[in-house]
């Protein structure tokens, strides 16, 4: 059972999941025009998505690492949570002040780095871990990339943005070159993960692919028997690798240094937690996500070997490598380190 919505009201559920991304969309244009004003140590503002792979921030919050490691610092730390879809969005909240840290794919943080070289100088703070992203197909037909059509529509959380995007035209790029890496786009559609995987489900709709993300990839597998893997991330990334990270302005980790410390050690006090308890880290999802997913698919997920949960960023650099190539980022990366803050806890990096 999927963990936001009903199967068989797919049209109904999208009309409300769009509803609150618009309202979230309106409510970022409107810091765009008027940024928060700054604020002291003591407080941030965290950006989060959909997904298992958020459970390192689950766990957090659930436990209360950033606030228990803020009082180390002699902070009293007021954390708040802010939940978006896709990478778009999530990158308009972070430069337009409504938000300190943002959680999002390899790609938006690549992209927003670029934007911002020079200026806000935005950079990664810390990977949520590294987990498989599948592109999973309902249509028979669908056995690579190369059989999608014009019948067909890949859902993605944020077209040409979110690291899905990005991995798929990274892999339309190995199949027919370079100058062909977009040839794929026309078929994406932006839909947040909880509709695309009700989509594939359900079936019957244009919607025949989705390059999602766990749990939904798996609920995808479970749910339909039609539904199977096109593409894996780690194939096309040459290993496992940081999918999704964290990342935040320059201007927030100078000024508020013991806030920035305290989430970093919080962040890494959840992955030694969810590594050592998986299936207390499986209740926490469940119970803060308010899910009503199968609690032994979830610990599936977590539990998968292909799973690793750490802060340290891996295998990130091809991807970047690729996206300079090609020319959707303007600015050269020479290692990962350019566009990730300088960490002890990340410093095993790649």
């Amino acid at each position: 059972m999927l963990s936001t919505f009903r199967p068989t009201g797919v049209s109904s559920s999208f009309a409300r999941r769009m509803t609150a991304t618009l309202l979230a969309a309106s409510i970022v244009a409107a810091g765009v025009a008027a940024p928060a004003a700054a604020h002291a140590e003591g407080q941030i503002r965290i950006a989060e998505q959909f997904g298992v792979v958020y459970l390192l921030l689950n766990v957090a919050r659930d436990q209360q690492f950033i606030e228990k490691e803020g009082r180390k610092q002699g902070l009293d730390i007021k954390v708040d949570w802010v939940r978006l879809s896709g990478g778009a969005a999530v990158n308009d909240a972070l430069l337009s002040g409504a938000v300190d840290i943002a959680g999002a794919g390899v790609g938006p943080l690549l992209t927003i780095w670029d934007r911002t070289h020079g200026r806000q100088n935005v950079k990664g703070v810390a990977s949520l871990g590294n987990l498989p992203y599948y592109l999973v197909s309902n249509n028979p037909n669908v056995k690579t990339i190369a059989d999608f059509t014009d019948k067909d529509r890949i859902a993605v959380p944020a077209v040409n943005v979110s690291v899905q995007s990005r991995v798929l035209q990274f892999a339309a790029a190995k199949q027919w070159g370079d100058k062909n890496y977009n040839r794929l786009d026309k078929y994406t559609q932006a839909i947040p993960h909880p509709d695309a995987a009700a989509a594939i489900i359900a079936g019957g709709t244009e919607i025949t692919g989705h390059f999602g993300n766990p749990p939904f990839q798996e609920q995808e597998l479970a749910g339909n028997p039609k539904a199977h893997i096109v593409l894996n991330s780690y194939d096309v990334l040459g290993g496992p690798s940081s999918a999704t990270v964290l990342y935040t302005t320059e201007k927030f980790r100078d000024d508020n240094p013991k806030t920035y410390r305290a989430f970093v050690d919080g962040l890494a006090d959840a992955a030694r937690f969810v590594t050592a308890n998986p299936d207390a880290a499986a209740d926490i999802y469940i119970k803060v996500n308010q899910s009503k997913i199968d609690r032994n698919l979830l610990l599936k997920v977590i539990k998968n070997p292909e799973v690793q949960f750490k802060v340290a960023p891996q295998n990130t650099f091809a991807l970047a490598q690729f996206m300079y190539r090609v020319g959707a980022i303007r600015n050269e990366p020479k290692s990962w380190k350019d566009y990730f803050f300088d960490d002890p806890a990340t410093a095993a990096g790649s």
